[in-house]
């Protein structure tokens, strides 16, 4: 009776428990004091969590936890797992109902771009690539343009992409800078930044897919780890910064372990905007 269940399409994305007639308390990251109730963890963030009664609400307040109902419990986990699975929600028919919309005020840009440059599938799937990541769609007159003028170069949707973030870059930049203006992240070793070209550029001579040698995926997946965890402990998201070339793939190469650091290129950021360098994501660290 306490439990509920997230699917998409039938299938299972998320679950979680909440306790009728009770309030969750959340620790912040600032909370010492311990609470009489049940410990559970906050099912959208992690965060470690009680489960009190209505009595001890303002207790709980007072010594810094965040206390909220059941039925927010279950709206904010509802929300974060809309967002992080928005690509797979987002499917043809709702691609071309987005189109339509645009049409009616922009028609040129419509016209121009479909069907004669790309198919409304193809126009999917960059909208996909861009809510994988987290970016949002609100500016499809640009998303389109941006389409429009590159279709005639590739028909290659990660390519595409790749365009379209640039022509987001005010957006993207407002998404990861601080309230002082700066944009706090790691930085990628121009060594690793070689190894992913001189990979692509062998895969594209030989077909198929790219591939870097298992050691120094080790390597830089224990750096990631090892550097992503010294920037959450200072209440930071992890976001790792690289060159326009190796983006995509080097995206591509950790989103399986680290889905949720963002990936960014000095090209969609903001030039007017400064990068305040965090560490270094490098081949040298090591367990």
């Amino acid at each position: 009776a306490n439990d509920y269940v997230i699917k998409i399409r039938g299938v299972e994305v998320a679950k979680g428990e909440v306790m009728m007639g009770q309030f969750l308390a959340m620790n912040p990251g600032t909370a010492t004091e311990k609470l009489e109730g049940k410990e559970t963890t906050e099912p959208a963030f992690g965060l470690p969590a009680y489960w009190i009664s209505e009595s001890q609400k303002e207790k709980a307040e007072l010594a810094g936890y965040t206390v909220v109902e059941p039925s927010a419990v279950i709206a904010t986990h509802l929300m974060e797992v809309i967002k992080a699975n928005a690509d797979k929600i987002l499917g043809r028919q709702d691609t071309q109902t987005l189109i339509e919309n645009v049409k009616r005020n922009y028609p040129a840009v419509v016209e121009e771009l479909i069907p004669n440059l790309l198919s409304v599938g193809q126009v999917q799937k960059v909208l996909q690539n861009l809510l994988r990541e987290r970016i949002p769609i609100k500016d499809l007159v640009t998303i389109l343009e941006t389409l429009a003028d590159y279709a005639q170069v590739t028909k290659d949707p990660e390519i595409l992409t790749e365009y379209v973030r640039q022509a987001l870059g005010s957006t993207i930049t407002k998404l990861y800078q601080t309230e002082e203006g700066v944009i706090q992240a790691l930085t990628l070793d121009p060594n690793i930044e070689q190894m992913i070209d001189e990979a692509v550029r062998q895969a594209k001579t030989k077909g198929g897919g790219f591939a870097i040698p298992p050691d120094a995926m080790r390597k830089i997946y224990n750096s990631i780890s090892k550097k992503s965890e010294e920037v959450i402990s200072k209440g930071l998201t992890p976001i790792i910064v690289c060159s326009p070339t190796v983006r995509m793939y080097f995206r591509k190469l950790i989103e399986s372990v680290y889905p949720n650091i963002a990936v960014l290129s000095y090209g969609e950021i903001d030039p007017k905007i400064q990068i305040e360098p965090l560490g270094r994501v490098s081949l040298e660290d090591e367990d």
